[in-house]
């Protein structure tokens, strides 16, 4: 039997990180057996291609699961969540009870959505009815804010049409899936600027469903205040957050990279709308989180060699209301300041202690369970086993209600009743 593992220091971190995405995978570990690698997914395509016919052996664990892409292309994340919304719906959860308008009480995380080309008609039905409101469109498959754009005109539609040099709306495999998505036009604005929130979620396993929530998550703002004027439609330093975007506007601060740790902002949301509204809201994005999963377990390629660091984005209205805009499958390792890279260490670190608790050779067929010691700045956010076992699952489907908590019960004076935990 090899000995343990032997990371990589921190100085040939350094490097390996800031190559990651020329290379497509980083070494992280090393032992006289084996080597640990962290891997790009395109990467972790060709290793689960048919055409390659590779087999990963026992003691080999990579970073993606085979089709995460249910989950992390914007068009299909939508798809996964609508389809667990009318499946709750089938079963009679009064977790897909509706208002009197038809809206869902406790589901509506994602904004209105539709795709395109496939979706145009029923987006200019939904659009004829509040034709004053503005929309986003993304392409589906890019990242780093490439591509998106904001309309308020279905004439601003059927330009993009003609420019991708589509006559029409009719279905074509030739042409970029997009998606359109109602705007978040009432943000909630810190010195008047609009930001967004990175949380990191690892899943161990889908199927029992196993997530763990990064504590040390960052905000990310724009460099410039936020108007919801139609004139500053096209400045994208006004209305998207993206690192890739923002750095090169003039107003970038390269000390701290535009972005407030998690913890700085629940200490101002504290200071300035209190304690208990602030507990409320990190719950319920806890909530989204643990749903946007569920939605996706059931089509989930659940291999026993993977598990999967996301790169959660969202945003808050001023309402206090948090909204799931995507999920990332490569969050970025890359660093842009010297806190930035200090997380990113320590993200990497935190994720491989989970993954390969105390520096073992990998073992695919392990349970999955690693001992509460070695989570470092992660913390369980939900464990379907323990939840089953405990029938706090069944309390969380039975029972009316949002749970808004993973680790406590709701407050007992909101009139509605209480579900006690997740986990």
């Amino acid at each position: 039997m090899a000995g343990k593992v032997k990371w990589v220091t921190d100085i040939e971190k350094s490097v390996l990180i800031n190559n990651f995405e020329k290379r497509g995978w980083i070494q992280v570990a090393e032992n006289e057996d084996w080597n640990f690698y962290w891997m790009s997914v395109q990467t972790i395509r060709n290793v689960f291609s048919v055409e390659t016919g590779y087999r990963l052996s026992d003691d080999q664990i990579v970073n993606h699961f085979p089709n995460h892409y249910e989950l992390t292309r914007k068009d299909l994340m939508v798809k996964n969540i609508k389809r667990y919304r009318k499946d709750l719906e089938k079963e009679g959860s009064p977790l897909a009870e509706k208002d009197e308008n038809g809206k869902y009480i406790y589901l509506d995380f994602v904004p209105v959505t539709f795709m395109l080309p496939a979706d145009y008609n029923l987006f200019v039905e939904e659009f004829r009815k509040n034709p004053s409101s503005t929309w986003i469109m993304k392409p589906c498959g890019k990242a780093q804010g490439k591509g998106i754009f904001l309309i308020n005109k279905l004439s601003q539609i059927k330009k993009w049409s003609r420019d991708s040099k589509t006559s029409s709306f009719v279905s074509q495999s030739s042409k970029e899936a997009y998606v359109i998505s109602l705007y978040i036009n009432n943000p909630l604005l810190i010195g008047g600027k609009k930001f967004d929130l990175r949380l990191y979620v690892l899943v161990s396993t889908y199927r029992p469903l196993r997530c763990y929530m990064y504590k040390l998550g960052f905000c990310r703002f724009c460099t410039v205040k936020y108007t919801p004027s139609t004139s500053e439609l096209d400045n994208m330093f006004v209305h998207l957050t993206n690192v890739a975007i923002q750095k090169h506007g003039d107003d970038y601060n390269h000390i701290h990279g535009g972005k407030w740790t998690v913890s700085n902002l629940r200490l101002y949301l504290e200071s300035t709308r209190g304690k208990e509204v602030t507990n409320k809201l990190f719950d319920e994005i806890h909530w989204i989180i643990v749903q946007s999963l569920k939605a996706v377990a059931p089509v989930m390629n659940n291999d026993k060699h993977c598990f999967e660091c996301y790169g959660y984005d969202i945003i808050i209205d001023d309402k206090l209301k948090p909204w799931l805009i995507e999920v990332n499958a490569s969050p970025s390792l890359t660093s842009s300041t010297a806190n930035d890279r200090i997380l990113k260490y320590n993200l990497i670190n935190d994720t491989l202690n989970i993954a390969v608790p105390n520096g073992e050779i990998p073992d695919c067929k392990w349970n999955k369970s690693p001992p509460k010691e070695v989570l470092g700045n992660y913390e369980v956010l939900y464990d379907e086993e323990m939840a089953q076992s405990d029938g706090t699952d069944r309390d969380l489907r039975g029972r009316p209600g949002q749970p808004t908590g993973v680790k406590g019960s709701r407050a007992r004076d909101s009139g509605k009743p209480v579900l006690t935990t997740w986990k």
